[in-house]
């Protein structure tokens, strides 16, 4: 156990007596006689306690802090926190803390020490954590997103989310995507493996050994990949794709789903496909809305099996993604897309009429700083 100078200045704080008398305060005395280092036995002679007893309330401080030195099944029950606070703590939570505190997002330690400082009451890291759980916030985590700008947003995602939920009966339908610069490191040392109670470890440095880029095709139906790669990321890498595509199902029509990526648009693109003769047809995602490239969640699998990997080349590298590739087709299966048109495009104009209104306050807020 550790304990940081404002540990101890709660703990003293809680102080009254030296004899054991069940309360927090001889509860709180033993935390600090153990932060002093003396030995457990000492403690329970001292406080007139068993060893059992001083067992638990060591163990209850550091796994719930003061919190845990409350006997919740004592008369009265423990102390309650005004509504007023929980309702502060929770609002706080929800806004990027203020910039004098020179921190991106609340800790339940931040938070607890903010309200002491700016309410006058005292909360404990574990009170707040509790708080953040039942109410399903966690300031510490953070995703991503993009609206697109698509002025022919809704329209694509109906016809791309069409495809998935309901291929062409007797046509092909799969989703093209490349992953570029995938970089093969070479560890400066060899891994220690994996054993009982050990995580497998690598060193922190490498050396760059080349990039290799790869292309890659999943056919929505069923799972399988056919993948291409490069060392370089241009329009003829793409239709060597393309052409091992349209081989892997001839005198079939194959709709590919893509983004906008300057290859998928380029002249020499359009050529080949009018070579196609119509027998292949390019369904674009929206712009700035390639997540809904179904590929994206395969070159994510793809990421994960081999990012632990040392790869003394590019050549290495290639042969462990064909390996995977390989091995994937063997026992794959598809990747079904469940969210509707309707509930995609209900999200996103959720999510940008809260950003508007975010803008809108933010312009309301500038003004009336201004204005001061």
């Amino acid at each position: 156990m550790s304990l940081s100078e404002q540990d101890r200045a709660e703990l003293h704080a809680a102080l009254r007596s030296e004899i054991y008398d069940g309360s927090v305060s001889s509860r709180a005395q033993m935390v600090l006689w153990y932060d002093e280092g003396r030995r457990k036995g000492e403690i329970a002679t001292m406080s007139g306690a068993s060893r059992p007893t001083v067992d638990k309330w060591l163990k209850r401080y550091e796994q719930f802090g003061m919190e845990g030195l409350v006997n919740r099944t004592s008369p009265g029950g423990p102390r309650q926190i005004p509504d007023r606070i929980r309702a502060r703590v929770l609002a706080l939570t929800r806004t990027t803390p203020p910039a004098a505190l020179g921190i991106s997002h609340w800790s339940s330690t931040e938070m607890a020490r903010y309200i002491k400082k700016t309410e006058g009451v005292y909360v404990s890291q574990t009170w707040v954590s509790r708080l953040w759980r039942e109410n399903g916030l966690q300031p510490w985590r953070q995703g991503t997103f993009k609206i697109s700008k698509d002025p022919r947003f809704e329209d694509k995602v109906r016809e791309v989310v069409g495809l998935y939920l309901d291929p062409p009966e007797g046509e092909v339908l799969v989703s093209v995507d490349a992953k570029s610069g995938i970089q093969a490191l070479e560890r400066t040392q060899p891994l220690l493996p994996i054993d009982f109670g050990k995580t497998q470890k690598r060193t922190h440095d490498y050396a760059r050994m080349g990039t290799t880029d790869l292309y890659a095709a999943i056919d929505v139906r069923t799972g399988k990949v056919i993948a291409s790669l490069s060392p370089t990321h241009a329009t003829p890498d793409f239709l060597r794709l393309m052409k091992k595509v349209v081989a892997a199902y001839p005198d079939q029509k194959v709709h590919v789903v893509l983004d906008n990526a300057s290859a998928h648009r380029s002249k020499d693109t359009d050529k080949w496909l009018d070579t196609q003769q119509g027998q292949v047809v390019l369904h674009f995602t929206p712009t700035g809305a390639s997540w809904m490239n179904q590929i994206e969640i395969w070159n994510g699998i793809i990421t994960r099996k081999i990012r632990c990997g040392t790869y003394t080349s590019v050549k290495v590298l290639n042969k462990d993604i064909e390996a995977f590739v390989e091995h994937w087709n063997s026992h794959c299966g598809p990747i079904v897309w469940t969210a509707t048109a309707e509930e995609i495009i209900a999200k996103v104009r959720t999510i940008t009429a809260r950003m508007e209104a975010l803008i809108r306050a933010t312009e309301i807020d500038d003004v009336a700083h201004q204005a001061a």
